[in-house]
């Protein structure tokens, strides 16, 4: 008995194994995405087929071009205005320099003409000062003086920058080893009181209109600034001025300060002292006034004190 071929089914073949895993099989055939595979290829085709590197070379070159071409006008624009500004400031020195010019012209003028104004003053005291014109000369300071009398040379305590000696105030000096604008009057009213008949201070001129001041640290006469050492030269009998000026409350104020707080002094007689004459003099008229019925004559009397305020 002959075997027959098997018959094979027509019917459909038995599921593959991996037929459930078809989703990560087509993950793993197309890891990359269609959207990024196709934005790849447009992004190939607009770059015109050129390779990413040597784009990158020709945007690196045009930026260098740029950057040199933006360098290069400003050093052109810089050169081109170097010559204006330069002119512009010559111009500008030159205009500096004569105003300059002018504001010393009128400064001179200024001096030329105090000094005629003060070489008149002095002119008409001496014309009408009467019998006593040579003393009101001497004493308003009109006129250059010269003779016997002392010098007083008041100076700051050693070290006087620095905070030492503790304070003054209670005693009514000034507050560190610094001579103050109090001390220098206390100092000239002593010596106009001791007998001197002309006081300069640093070779400035004292009168009765005097007056001295402080600003900050510095001691003005007459809004002029002087610098210690202060000396202090005093026309009189210089004798009797050094002793009656050192037995004096103010002498004593003076060898207080020397004493508690380092101020250094010292007082010696001249033979010879000059004085120049004030830098500038004010001139005063004084009128007789009526006393009242039964009182004087009428006749008033003009007195010239001393003091320095």
């Amino acid at each position: 008995m002959s075997q027959q071929p098997p018959v094979r089914s027509t019917g459909s073949p038995p599921p593959r194994p991996d037929a459930s895993m078809s989703l990560l099989t087509n993950v793993m055939d197309h890891a990359l995405d269609d959207g990024y595979a196709e934005a790849s290829a447009r992004r190939d085709a607009q770059g015109g087929g050129l390779p990413r590197t040597l784009r990158t070379k020709l945007g690196l070159a045009a930026g260098l071009v740029l950057a040199a071409a933006i360098v290069t006008l400003g050093a052109a624009q810089a050169q081109i205005s170097a010559p204006v500004v330069a002119k512009e400031r010559e111009e500008l020195i030159d205009r500096i320099q004569s105003e300059t010019s002018t504001v010393d012209g009128l400064e001179k003028q200024i001096e030329a003409l105090r000094t005629e104004v003060g070489e008149r003053q002095r002119e008409a005291l001496q014309e009408h000062g009467g019998d006593q014109g040579q003393l009101v000369a001497l004493l308003s300071g009109a006129t250059a003086v010269q003779g016997p009398g002392v010098k007083l040379v008041v100076d700051d305590a050693k070290g006087s920058d620095e905070d030492g000696g503790g304070p003054r105030e209670s005693s009514g000096f000034a507050d560190t080893g610094r001579v103050r604008d109090r001390d220098m009057q206390r100092v000239v009213n002593g010596l106009w009181q001791s007998g001197a008949e002309a006081i300069a201070i640093n070779g400035q001129r004292l009168t009765a209109l005097s007056a001295i001041r402080a600003a900050g640290d510095a001691i003005l006469v007459d809004n002029k600034p002087l610098v210690p050492p202060y000396t202090v030269l005093a026309v009189g009998d210089g004798k009797k001025l050094s002793t009656t000026f050192q037995d004096s409350a103010d002498g004593h104020y003076l060898h207080a300060l020397r004493e508690n707080f380092g101020i250094r002094t010292s007082i010696s007689r001249q033979d010879e002292v000059r004085l120049p004459a004030a830098p500038s003099l004010i001139v005063r008229t004084a009128q007789p006034g009526i006393t009242g019925a039964g009182e004087g004559d009428g006749q008033g009397t003009a007195e010239t004190g001393k003091g320095t305020s």
